[in-house]
């Protein structure tokens, strides 16, 4: 059976959540400041398809040891994060969720599991965040996202995957059909 499976940021929520999230963070950790520019940087260079995984995951990994203080409190603000932002999930896209189909993002588990009670299904595939650590665990992101897939799903096919981005190519390559979504938007690419 047939699988659709969908990016997140930018195509599922309007906006890149963990950058929304960072910045929510704010009021309650003013630690978080640092590091605003460099994962900003990195972000847009992420879209650009400009940003190393390595690199991405670095700084991601250097401001969680500095900002999160404990999971508990992590966990709380992403419950309140959800209440204040959950607009900015596309309803025409929440639409085309079906309870088998996918949803595949770097964003942290904890972040979207805090709200997969409104996307229409409870398959995740995320990245990861070592709690003992403090640090993220597996990266979901490039060529990450496929090999995740193939270790969940094996060989099962993908009829059709949306996202924002090109670095979603390994994704693509293995999608029969392929959608770039943007503003709202769905253009057919493959």
């Amino acid at each position: 059976m047939d699988i659709k499976v969908f990016d997140f940021d930018n195509t599922i929520y309007h906006g890149e959540s963990s950058i929304d999230f960072a910045l929510f963070m704010i009021k309650h950790n003013k630690r978080i400041l640092l590091f605003i520019p460099s994962l900003c940087w990195n972000a847009a260079m992420y879209k650009l398809c400009l940003a190393s995984k390595e690199k991405l995951e670095k700084r991601i990994n250097d401001a969680i040891k500095v900002i999160v203080r404990d999971k508990e409190e992590l966990i709380s603000l992403t419950g309140e994060f959800w209440r204040r932002n959950q607009q900015r999930l596309d309803r025409r896209m929440l639409r085309r969720i079906s309870p088998d189909d996918l949803i595949i993002t770097a964003g942290p588990f904890f972040l979207i599991d805090a709200v997969k009670h409104r996307l229409n299904t409870a398959n995740l595939i995320c990245s990861e965040v070592d709690w003992d650590k403090m640090e993220v665990s597996f990266f979901n992101f490039g060529d990450n996202k496929v090999a995740r897939y193939r270790e969940l799903y094996g060989d099962r096919p993908i009829d059709c995957f949306y996202t924002d981005s090109y670095n979603d190519r390994s994704m693509m390559d293995i999608s029969d059909r392929v959608f770039i979504v943007k503003d709202g938007r769905i253009k057919s690419i493959k």
